[in-house]
């Protein structure tokens, strides 16, 4: 019941969006589970009318196996419900009488159509019933899991860089995908069988009631025992789901790496080693997959067996208290029909018991709160007119000092190169200016207001990236390009791709504009993926030009050709350069060296060089 009222928790601010279809397959579950009970009634009935043998009358008391008398349930309240099943008994068989055959009369036209049409207009209205309420239900689970799932990644979109420095793709993957897909078979199923299984045994069971309180009040008793044993499967299931998951997470981190790497792998002859490390997490799975197995196939004949038991023990009780035929058919009869739904409740449980550390997952994600968060009343900012200032900066990762109380003013227009050692802060000054994290002390404005009153969304609308990571999509080249800006006209499309000296080579291409690049710009080669990054800043159009790195990773001719589309972006804008190949600074019009966090030179490119200081020492190691 915890995993249950979890799952149901988590899952009711979607459901009630579609609360009328929700509560319409409800209802027609109920009704599909109260033909059961019509059934099992009817053909008590029908049984009644061919059975020569008239009922015994009713006893008050019947003596049990062991010869103690037991009393009727005392007092009005029992009587009166009594005689209301009675009169409605008795409309029923006014209502039925004229089209059933009643053993010692002839069968009329009638009554051969009345026993013809009964049962199977019973059946239609259990089957289309069923239908309908599954089908409402399912509709409700398609749409709930398709907000979880819009939901889930509009929430990893909110969150803070750090939050994906400390979680894998594999773990992401799997809240996304496999997390939500336990939830929408525990919708689409487990919800339907939920409201139909348990009620179905419940109109089955007041039907018994009626015919016989002592014998239903015994199978009351008797049958939740049965599901004891189906509790105790179900937390190993559970505990078999959650170790399933976790390693599910550590074979797909390893699969996004391998694949995303593959070069590397084939390069230093690791194929042998990154499989045999899948197949270790592959030999977890199916060691905790057949735990679940295992357990959840027990659920059946242990659940077979018990209900078996029970019908012995029912069959010798009718015996023994002296039923007629008719009455001893009831029973099993009931109790055949309800061993189906026994069965689809006690799956339920397991099916719970599966979802909730699925369900704990997804909770935990939508409960994560960003780091970098937006003001609660954003101020609008003007046009970019003046500079960006660093007042007393100051930035930690944990307890890891990057930047030490950094003074800095860009006026507006000004090109400025970072240089630095690895890990003197240059990619943390551009996280910072881009707010992927805010300072630890002071702070960061741009014309005099803080960035941590603007909305991010105006904020980077103020600036362009282009880094040494090329993020291309699956895309068409066209549709990249304007992802600069949403909503970029074709023509100014093209315009971006003109400047950034790409247009040539994206006429060449087999559908020009509209050619689908694939995953991550694969079918490009490095500078052509690199200037249709540098045609999404064109277009961006942004007053502010961050690069990063942005030739890091080209060759000396591709290198020639970006670098004269970045030098082309950078005109009449401010330019902040972050770059490890010093040569790349020269038309900087001043270059900022960090060293563990602080500005140690700011000066012109030549003066930097004749300084002798840190930059001429870097520099003379790349041969300048």
């Amino acid at each position: 019941m915890t995993d249950l009222r979890t799952i149901l928790r988590f899952g009711w601010p979607y459901l009630r969006r579609y609360k009328a279809r929700f509560l319409a397959g409800i209802l027609l579950g109920l009704v599909f589970s109260a033909t059961h009970g019509v059934i099992l009634q009817v053909t008590n009935v029908v049984m009644q009318r061919l059975d020569p043998e008239p009922p015994k009358a009713a006893v008050v008391a019947r003596a049990t196996p062991e010869g103690v008398s037991v009393a009727g349930p005392a007092g009005g309240v029992w009587d009166g419900v009594r005689r209301q099943v009675t009169s409605l008994r008795e409309a029923g068989d006014r209502l039925l009488d004229p089209w059933l055959p009643r053993s010692g009369r002839p069968m009329t036209t009638r009554e051969v159509v009345g026993v013809l049409l009964l049962f199977p207009l019973l059946m239609a209205a259990r089957g289309y019933t069923g239908y309908l309420s599954s089908y409402c239900l399912g509709w409700v689970s398609e749409r709930v899991i398709n907000d979880l799932q819009v939901d889930v990644l509009r929430k990893l979109h909110t969150l803070s860089l750090d939050y994906f420095n400390r979680s894998t793709m594999g773990d992401l993957s799997a809240r996304v995908q496999t997390d939500t897909a336990w939830l929408h078979r525990t919708l689409s199923l487990g919800l339907s069988d939920l409201v139909k299984e348990p009620a179905t045994v419940l109109f089955l069971f007041l039907v018994l009631l009626v015919n016989d309180w002592q014998i239903t009040l015994f199978l009351t008793l008797v049958l939740p025992l049965c599901m004891a044993p189906i509790v105790l499967l179900g937390r190993k299931i559970r505990k078999a789901a959650e170790g399933g998951v976790a390693t599910k997470v550590s074979q797909t981190s390893l699969l996004f790496e391998v694949l995303s790497g593959i070069r590397v792998v084939k390069a230093f002859n690791l194929e042998g080693r990154q499989t045999e490390r899948f197949s270790d997490h592959a030999r977890d799975l199916v060691r905790y997959g057949m735990k679940g197995v295992q357990a959840k196939e027990l659920v059946n004949p242990i659940l077979e067996t018990l209900i078996a038991l029970v019908t012995g023990i029912l069959v010798v009780l009718l015996f023994r208290s002296g039923h007629s035929t008719r009455e001893m058919l009831a029973f099993p009869l009931g109790l055949g029909l309800a061993i189906t739904p026994l069965k689809k409740i006690a799956g339920l449980h397991v099916l719970f018991e599966q979802s909730s550390a699925g369900v704990r997952r997804l909770g935990e994600i939508l409960e994560e709160r960003p780091t970098v968060r937006e003001p609660e009343h954003p101020v609008k900012p003007a046009p970019f007119s003046r500079g960006i200032s660093f007042d007393a900066v100051s930035f930690a990762y944990a307890d890891r000092p990057v930047l030490q109380e950094l003074r800095l003013e860009i006026p507006r227009g000004q090109r400025v190169g970072v240089a630095g050692e690895s890990g003197s802060g240059k990619s943390t000054l551009l996280n910072l200016l881009f707010r992927f994290y805010d300072p630890t002390h002071g702070r960061i404005l741009l014309d005099g207001v803080d960035l941590r009153s603007m909305s991010m969304s105006d904020l980077r609308m103020q600036m362009a990236l282009v880094s040494q990571e090329i993020v291309l999509f699956d895309q068409t080249v066209a549709e990249n390009i304007a992802c600069g800006r949403l909503g970029a006209s074709r023509a100014e499309i093209e315009s971006a791709a003109r400047a950034a000296f790409a247009h040539e080579f994206i006429a060449a291409l087999p559908h020009g504009y509209d050619t689908r690049i694939g995953e991550r710009g694969v079918t490009l080669s490095g500078g052509q993926r690199q200037r249709l990054a540098i045609a999404r800043a064109f277009v961006r159009n942004a007053p502010i030009l961050v690069l990063d790195e942005a030739t890091a990773s080209l060759d000396s001719q591709s290198e020639s050709e970006v670098q004269a589309s970045i030098d082309a972006l950078a005109e009449k804008r401010t330019v902040i350069c972050v770059a490890h190949r010093l040569s790349t600074l020269a038309n900087m019009d001043r270059i900022l060296v960090l060293e563990k966090g602080r500005i140690v030179e700011d000066g012109p490119f030549d003066l930097l060089l004749r300084s002798n200081g840190l930059f001429a020492a870097m520099a003379r190691k790349q041969g300048l």
